[in-house]
């Protein structure tokens, strides 16, 4: 404990040195992708990834890259801030579908042998009150990093610098944070999702409590289901990290994230 609690003062002493929201609002902007127009942008920036790049699903003509669960999912977008903008990255949250109370989450298939059900069972839980994180994907030249070739968005120990160049991985916690933000208004109390097993931890230094619930499977790579409780998010968040929070809250604005495809 004591050793975490050091990790965590460390990391905020460096984040003092970054004025978090000024150098997001400087460089990037994240909204909900609402209209059709928006939409294929995060098609394409998926098919791109997962498609083009990794090779994880088959190379489309139209150069969109969508799945089953697209049809009751809601979506983010985030470009670059420059006049011209640029497409950097995306991510959805699956909901439940109303019409079908039982219809499951990706995760749920996917770890339906390896969650720990005596701590949590997500079958068990309101249905209009779970959804998941799912199909972050961040193009390349925005991660380009040795051993990042094969990871469609990452964040590492050395994104946050040290005490002399002290640096901030924006784009996958910008993309989370307009994940939950995109939950809360859809009151979704439970937000699951299947992340590198190192995610936790560092999510953990910002203040964001990421838990598993269940045991690491194969899937694209090492990954441990996990849950983000929603409404608790931004009281956790550390004292350096709100700002950030806000302005990406402001960013997203009032905008109705929409019904599904």
């Amino acid at each position: 404990m004591l050793a975490a609690h050091a990790d965590a003062s460390i990391t905020e002493r460096r984040m003092s040195r970054l004025n978090l929201a000024d150098n997001f609002n400087r460089f990037f902007t994240i909204a909900p992708a609402v209209r059709q127009e928006e939409k294929d942008h995060v098609f394409f920036i998926r098919h791109d990834v997962y498609a083009r790049e990794l090779g994880y699903e088959p190379v489309r003509p139209d150069q969109k890259e969508t799945d089953a669960y697209d049809p009751r999912s809601i979506y983010c977008l985030m470009q670059t801030a420059e006049a011209n903008k640029r497409l950097v990255g995306c991510a959805r949250v699956v909901l439940t579908d109303p019409a079908a109370p039982d219809s499951l989450l990706p995760f749920e298939k996917a770890c339906k042998d390896s969650l720990y059900r005596d701590q949590i069972d997500p079958a068990k839980l309101p249905r209009d009150r779970v959804a998941e994180v799912s199909r972050l994907a961040v193009l390349s030249d925005f991660r380009r990093r040795r051993g990042e070739e094969h990871r469609e968005v990452a964040i590492d120990v050395s994104d946050f610098g040290d005490s002399q160049q002290p640096r901030f991985p924006y784009i996958p916690v910008g993309l989370y944070m307009a994940s939950v933000l995109m939950a809360q208004r859809h009151n979704i109390e439970y937000l699951f999702t299947l992340t590198e097993p190192r995610l936790a931890e560092h999510f953990a230094k910002l203040g964001v409590e990421i838990v598993p619930i269940g045991a690491p499977i194969e899937h694209r790579g090492m990954r441990v289901p996990s849950l983000i409780r929603a409404a608790t998010v931004e009281s956790g968040l550390r004292l350096m990290i709100r700002p950030l929070w806000k302005a990406i809250e402001a960013q997203m604005g009032a905008t109705d994230t929409g019904p599904a495809l």
